[in-house]
């Protein structure tokens, strides 16, 4: 080593009790001493330095503890580590008087209240953490239904709240009787109705109506079905007659609501019936998903017109919508099968024709229905079997999907156990949202138009890729 360097040793021992004892790493070097910086320094100098500033910091740790740890750890007296040193909970650093308060209440053998009540909230905070995050993010979107006490917000009519909780507890399933049930009580709402003063019918419904959507809104989000519905019924509000008197005004809007009804679903329903029964042959084995009402009609009305064959009804958890289909179907001699899902691979192969219905149908040919329908349609798809799927054109929406995750609803969390094992209670099988656990049961999936053979529609047999010309073919917009 040169000779510059060797003054730097000599008070390398003093240097280093002095840091030890207690000063900081960015206290000034001792008087006479040169400055270096670290390109200057050599490798052993440097060294020298990182070993002075840990022992500095050892040093400060040992002594800001409660006790000192370490022989060179500068003596502190007891009531000033009391004082100055504040005690730590879940809830972050108390202050001096409370830390003071705490140590008199230890030593007088007395309960810190303060402490226990920071404890218990950091272990309510912590617990309310945990069930926040439990929930699977990527699904936070998907709409759930709401409790079945919900209050009503504004100038609510009594039948609204009432429907609004039977969509909530899925008294009402399916597109259809959605529709038809909203419609219904919008004839009572309209009937109940009286036009404020200074206002106009045409005008101030529209407001009066807001309110009850919003109410079924919020039990349960609309469908497709129910949107279109409701755009067609303000437009004819909108148009209604402001000379005609309030009574006459009135009926004529429920009668357009009848007019909807009986055309845009009955006898839609009906000649849907008459083009989709010519598909299915005697000896023909039909599979069809969960439970559709005009899939219903279209089976029964085939077996009552002669034609003679069977029906497999695929069905899944956790609605069992396929049962009530099933019931139906046996009560008319129809010979069925019934199974779920899973097993569907083992009877794909028997089957001639599968016939599905639909949630919505989308102007680039994807079907919005019930979970499951994509699967049972691309297994179909895969053997060359014929999928037809039947739909009003009412349930047509302008908009394009891609797939089932951007918008979707959650089922019920029901019985997803009832009956095996026979040895347990059917209390203890029922599953349920827990801790670590958490239930998803998406209500609807889409399927893709490449695996659709035909959409039958009151309009007639459309091919999937020119579902856009509904509109069009109807000379009208839905």
């Amino acid at each position: 080593m040169s000779s510059n360097s060797q003054p730097q040793h000599k008070p390398r021992t003093p240097s280093l009790l002095l840091q030890a004892n207690g000063p900081s790493q960015n206290d000034p070097p001792p008087t006479g001493a040169p400055t270096k910086s670290q390109k200057q320094m050599t490798k052993a100098e440097r060294r020298e330095v990182q070993e002075r500033q840990r022992a500095a910091k050892a040093a400060k740790v040992t002594a800001s503890g409660p006790q000192s740890g370490g022989p060179l750890a500068k003596p502190q007296h007891p009531s000033s580590s009391t004082s100055s040193q504040p005690k730590k909970t879940g809830r972050g650093s108390e202050s001096p008087v409370q830390s003071r308060a705490s140590t008199a209440a230890g030593s007088s053998g007395l309960p810190n209240k303060s402490t226990k009540e920071s404890k218990a909230a950091a272990a309510t905070a912590e617990e309310d953490a945990a069930v926040r995050s439990r929930g699977l993010r990527i699904f936070s979107h998907f709409a759930l239904q709401k409790p079945t006490g919900h209050i009503a917000k504004g100038n609510v009519h009594p039948a609204i709240v009432r429907l609004g909780l039977m969509f909530a507890e899925f008294k009402i399933c399916g597109a259809n009787a959605r529709c038809i049930a909203t419609l219904s009580v919008f004839k009572r709402v309209i009937q109940d109705y009286t036009t404020p003063p200074n206002n106009t019918l045409s005008r101030h419904l529209m407001t009066h109506l807001s309110v009850q959507i919003s109410h079924l809104v919020s039990a349960r989000p609309m469908s497709v079905t129910m949107g279109n519905a409701i755009r067609q019924l303000k437009m004819e509000i909108s148009g209604s007659d402001i000379d005609l008197p309030e009574q006459d005004a009135k009926d004529a809007l429920c009668g357009k609501i009848d007019n909807y009804i009986r055309d845009r679903i009955i006898i839609a329903d009906q000649v849907i019936q008459e083009t989709a029964m010519r598909k299915i042959h005697d000896g023909d084995v039909v599979l069809t998903y969960a439970r559709s009402s005009v899939v219903q009609k279209v089976l029964l009305e085939a077996w009552a017109g002669g034609t003679r064959f069977s029906v497999i009804v695929v069905d899944s958890r956790p609605m069992l919508e396929g049962k009530r289909l099933l019931s139906a179907l046996v009560s008319a001699a129809i010979p069925c099968t019934y199974l779920l899902l899973p097993a569907l691979g083992s009877v794909i192969s028997e089957v001639s024709i599968v016939l599905i219905g639909a949630h919505s149908i989308h102007s680039n040919g994807a079907v919005f229905s019930r979970a499951g329908t994509a699967l049972v349609a691309m297994m179909a798809k895969q053997h060359a079997i014929p999928v037809v799927v039947c739909c009003e054109t009412y349930k047509f929406s302008e908009g394009v999907r891609l797939d089932s995750f951007t918008k979707n609803e959650l089922a019920p969390s029901g019985d997803s156990f009832s009956c095996f094992p026979r040895n347990r209670s059917p209390a203890s099988l029922i599953i349920q949202n827990q801790l670590n656990l958490e239930i998803l049961n998406p209500l609807y999936d889409l399927t893709p138009p490449c695996s659709i053979t035909a959409v039958v529609t009151e309009a007639g047999v459309i091919p999937p890729d020119s579902i856009s010309s509904i509109p069009l073919a109807l000379g009208r917009s839905v």
